[in-house]
């Protein structure tokens, strides 16, 4: 099984691809970054002191924040190897392509929307 960061950008890309097709196009207006950690001013900005603890992350305005006047960068998801490599192995009960993919569902989520709260409430892999 492959570890690379090519993998893990394929694998991310398929979840996007086989999104249902009412959300798809929205999701494929978004930038998809694959990085083995977070930069240190992600890190900062979120208050986060251990960069294992940060998988993914969206950047950007949700579209159900965002109005025709919004002038502003790219939404981006960005998708850490590294940390998702060492949650894989603490789990030790999940298909690597099975976290990625989750990982990548997580971070959409918020594009459309979604807070951590709405996700945790109907994501079994956080309760």
């Amino acid at each position: 099984m492959s570890q690379t960061l090519a993998h893990f950008e394929a694998v991310a890309r398929r979840t996007v691809a086989s999104l249902p097709p009412a959300f798809r196009p929205a999701a494929e207006a978004v930038l998809l970054y694959v990085a083995d950690w977070p930069e240190p001013d992600m890190l900062a900005e979120l208050g986060i002191d251990d960069p294992l603890d940060l998988t993914g992350l969206y950047d950007g305005i949700p579209m159900t924040e965002k109005t025709p006047w919004d002038i502003a960068p790219p939404d981006v998801v960005w998708i850490f190897r590294e940390p998702i490599l060492a949650e894989w192995r603490d789990r030790g009960n999940v298909a690597l392509e099975a976290l990625i993919t989750h990982v990548v569902i997580h971070e959409f989520a918020h594009h459309f929307g979604w807070s951590d709260d709405d996700i945790a409430a109907i994501d079994e892999w956080w309760t």
